[in-house]
């Protein structure tokens, strides 16, 4: 659960001692192992525990690892139909333990590594993916101008701004040409569709393992890793777990590809994206194949920034980040392979 970091917990604890209780006396802390993009540690204090979520040491790239949009977002979000961690502190003097950073409630759960779920039954399974499409409505449809939130994204087309930031994100880590990301780049610019003008609060990594569930049950507690959240086109959302899926299902892809979902008690794509449907209320999605593509492209260059940051040294969790670093590729081939598939729309 935890691999090795450090952290100046005499910094933190002077910092925090006059705003929250129990950094009074000595704490300590330790990194949870997920996550490759913003360090993530448990801090253990006399009074109970908290989480700390830290920007990255060292150069990074331009608007990545924004802790403080992720503060900004989940305190937004506190008391509506998304469940979030309370947020307590949000420190953007990197003096302090070298990079800005914020302080919020631990959440006691459990979280899935893997959609497979292999640990708990058919029945846990079915239930808990009915929650993640639940919460996933639900997300889409909270008012941004009552949150205060209708500045949180730029005006205009969504997958254009995104295509241009993620290919410029990309140039930037490159280490290697990949000629399939290449040609994913230039039909994702060719292959747009028109703007359709629907904006909402995304998420911007909706995946399984971002989720924290009750101990023993199955209801959501937590939405956890809003770095990526905007305000954009909620069919991004959407495809960025039907992608995970189509992933192979090794330890490290973590997908459902060649799975028999159906014994496992889980949905097939056409089944959560039509039980989406019925809780947005929404008749078809068209150009789905679009957006599952570009979620693909999107993962391909996050990973690839992964990648650079163990190469340079200060990635978050280097082993893993160099294994999952091995697979953009794979994630620009399957890129096309989604373009391709211009009959898939729901």
């Amino acid at each position: 659960m935890f691999v090795p970091q450090k952290l100046d917990t005499n910094a933190v604890s002077l910092y925090l001692r006059d705003r929250l209780p129990g950094f009074d006396k000595p704490i300590t802390a330790q990194k949870f192992n997920t996550g490759q993009s913003n360090p993530t540690f448990l801090l253990e204090t006399c009074v109970g525990n908290y989480v700390l979520r830290q920007k990255p040491p060292g150069v990074l790239l331009k608007s990545a690892h924004a802790v403080d949009r992720e503060f900004r977002v989940q305190k937004a979000l506190a008391g509506s139909d998304i469940p979030v961690a309370k947020m307590h502190v949000l420190c953007i003097d990197s003096s302090i333990i070298g990079s800005d950073f914020y302080v919020m409630e631990h959440i006691h759960g459990r979280n899935f590594n893997d959609p497979k779920m292999s640990e708990i039954s058919n029945q846990s399974r079915t239930a808990i993916i009915k929650n993640m499409n639940r919460v996933l409505a639900a997300l889409h449809a909270v008012d941004i101008d009552t949150l205060k939130l209708n500045d949180f994204g730029p005006p205009g087309n969504y997958l254009e701004r995104q295509i241009r930031r993620w290919t410029k994100q990309y140039c930037a880590s490159e280490t290697q040409n990949i000629p399939a990301m290449n040609i994913l780049i230039q039909r994702l610019k060719l292959e747009m569709p028109i703007d359709d003008g629907k904006r909402a609060l995304v998420h911007g990594d909706y995946r399984i393992d971002n989720l924290i569930f009750e101990s023993a049950g199955t209801e959501c507690l937590a939405v956890l890793d809003w770095e990526l959240s905007t305000i954009g086109h909620p069919y991004a959302d959407l495809a960025s777990v039907i992608m995970q899926w189509q992933l192979p299902s090794n330890r490290d892809a973590r997908g459902l590809s060649g799975i028999d979902r159906g014994a496992l008690g889980l949905p097939s794509d056409t089944e959560f994206v039509e039980e989406y449907c019925e809780l947005r209320g929404l008749d078809t999605i068209e150009n789905f194949q679009f957006f599952l593509g570009f979620s693909f492209f999107r993962m391909a260059a996050i990973i690839q920034g992964v990648l650079k940051r163990a190469l340079d040294g200060n990635a978050s969790n280097p082993e893993r980040a160099l294994k999952m670093g091995s697979l953009v590729s794979t994630f620009a081939d399957d890129g096309l392979k989604a373009l391709d598939q211009k009959n898939y729309y729901f």
